[in-house]
């Protein structure tokens, strides 16, 4: 979201990053989007090298998939369904695969989300950007949040590192100001229950934002599967059924 002024805790914040920012100990292909918030922004990415084709196993994106999760909100009983489509798009030189993700609350659409991601020869998955609306009595009330790699100065991020490590930080999108969420590789060997079951061998990681101190999450990825479980500080998001073809 837009931040006209930078909240104090974000302020203390911005001070402790360079603790957690990638140093010298990551290598362009282990991580080619670090989150460094005392230097420019610059992903090693050629971006005619990306490909729609989506492998990575903590991240798989194969046209046709679908995940289910529910979470109980103070706004109601969330139904998140993600839909990955035959079709691509063309974002920034790259041709990015079309992911559908909709938020239904107690039954009614709350959001519309259109997300376009592509992987890179290291296995790592690169989000660039995302046309976004929410609703309101089945009107769209905002798109705020949107952005695109290569418009007004936005920037793809990672959304999942083909060789993640504990301690390594990274962007996972980037329009100053505006659109500046990171994530940090927790643990690599995560026990998990959600939606009644059981999943072992799973990585962590915590996702903050640079401009919004209340986003917080932990979130879940099992091998083979992808997301299953998001933890916020007022929700869990629990995945409940799957199919990857």
């Amino acid at each position: 979201m837009t931040r006209t002024t930078i909240p104090r805790r974000a302020w203390l914040v911005a001070l402790l990053l360079p603790a957690l920012a990638c140093g010298g100990d990551d290598d362009e292909a282990g991580n080619p989007a670090p989150f460094d918030p005392g230097s420019p922004y610059d992903p090693v990415v050629d971006p005619s090298s990306l490909s729609p084709n989506i492998t990575n196993p903590l991240f798989p994106l194969p046209p046709g998939a679908t995940w289910t999760y529910e979470a109980t909100t103070p706004d109601g009983v969330e139904e998140i369904v993600v839909t990955v489509m035959e079709e691509t798009r063309q974002v920034w030189g790259a041709e990015a695969r079309v992911v559908r993700d909709t938020v239904n609350v107690d039954g009614e659409l709350a959001e519309d989300t259109w997300d376009w991601y592509a992987q890179d020869a290291d296995g790592n998955v690169w989000y660039l950007g995302e046309d976004t609306a929410e609703y309101e009595n089945g009107e769209v009330t905002t798109r705020e949040g949107s952005w695109e790699s290569g418009m007004d100065g936005a920037l793809p991020g990672v959304v999942m590192l083909g060789d993640p490590q504990v301690g390594t930080s990274y962007r996972q999108e980037f329009l100053e100001g505006e659109a500046e969420d990171y994530a940090e590789v927790v643990s690599l060997d995560e026990t998990v229950e959600a939606g009644g079951e059981t999943y072992t061998g799973c990585l962590k990681t915590n996702d903050l934002s640079a401009i919004d101190p209340d986003l917080d999450e932990s979130k879940y990825y099992c091998s083979g599967i992808g997301t299953v479980l998001v933890e916020e500080p007022d929700a869990t998001e629990e995945l409940i059924s799957y199919d990857i073809p």
